[in-house]
């Protein structure tokens, strides 16, 4: 019988916006089995990755806050080319290894602030790539507690989405670990990859700010805008907030960024509620 996980009262709640409240509990299982304790509980339950993604309520979190952080282990077959990562290794983390060990797919994802499982939720990507393109499988725990392996012709992703992100409420799951199957490859080939991949990200978006990265989809036209796009075609979203002249725009310790519109960011003293509003 698994160790009971240890649950955190009041417990703040790291997210990049660096605003909102404190968990009720938090509980950061370091063990698939101690993870699906508290699943079976059957308690209301949300998700903490790395909180890059996330915007927590200034009056807090009921429930049980379930922190994946303490699920990192990594195995690497490098003869087969197969990753296998918990779902709380940082992404950048796992993007460094497999460099290193000469596997190639995951450094298009270079810059992208995730834990492994919830890039994978979201099917995090960017101009270079997205997680759809290397991931061979999920491990899920169910309401139940059972671990389950999901292929990855079941898992619907799309444009950030993947259809894994269904709560335990609803019949779904917490993902515990994704698998990759990555490419051989020459590792000076690859870090030079990296670095071109790094260079544009530090040079499109303020990494520097404190801020959840771009938070708003791209939009498809409904109806062709004239200067904009036709009709049925997909436009930047920060290229639509900076014609409505929103650069810059404020309200209490939130802003729309000066320098990229499809940021928000935030400074010291900040509430949640000044992002939302």
């Amino acid at each position: 019988m698994p160790a009971e996980p240890e649950i955190i009262e009041n417990a703040p709640i790291p997210t990049w916006f660096g605003v909102g409240g404190a968990a009720d509990r938090l509980c950061r299982p370091s063990t698939n089995e101690r993870l699906a304790a508290i699943v079976r509980t059957g308690e209301a339950i949300r998700v903490l990755g790395d909180g890059a993604n996330l915007l927590v309520d200034d009056d807090g979190v009921g429930g049980i806050v379930l922190d994946t952080a303490g699920l990192g282990d990594v195995e690497i077959d490098t003869e087969n080319a197969v990753v296998r990562a918990g779902a709380g290794v940082r992404l950048p983390t796992l993007i460094t290894r497999t460099v290193r060990e000469g596997l190639g797919g995951l450094e298009v994802l270079a810059g992208i602030p995730a834990s492994v499982g919830g890039a994978a939720v979201m099917n995090a990507g960017g101009r270079f790539g997205s997680m759809a393109d290397c991931v061979s499988a999920v491990e899920v725990v169910r309401p139940d507690g059972s671990v389950e392996r999901v292929e990855r012709s079941q898992i619907a992703f799309g444009y950030r989405a993947s259809g894994l992100g269904v709560g335990i409420g609803d019949g779904g799951g917490v993902v515990v670990a994704v698998e990759f199957a990555l490419e051989p490859d020459d590792p000076a080939a690859r870090r030079a990859r990296l670095k071109e991949c790094m260079a544009y990200k530090k040079d499109s978006q303020p990494m520097s700010a404190a801020s959840a990265g771009c938070c708003f989809k791209t939009p498809t036209l409904p109806e062709p805008v004239d200067g904009i796009g036709d009709r049925g075609e997909r436009v930047s979203a920060g290229m639509l907030i900076a014609r409505a002249g929103c650069k810059g725009l404020r309200v209490g310790g939130a802003q729309v960024s000066g320098a990229r519109a499809y940021f928000l960011v935030t400074e010291s003293g900040a509430r949640a509620r000044a992002v939302l509003e």
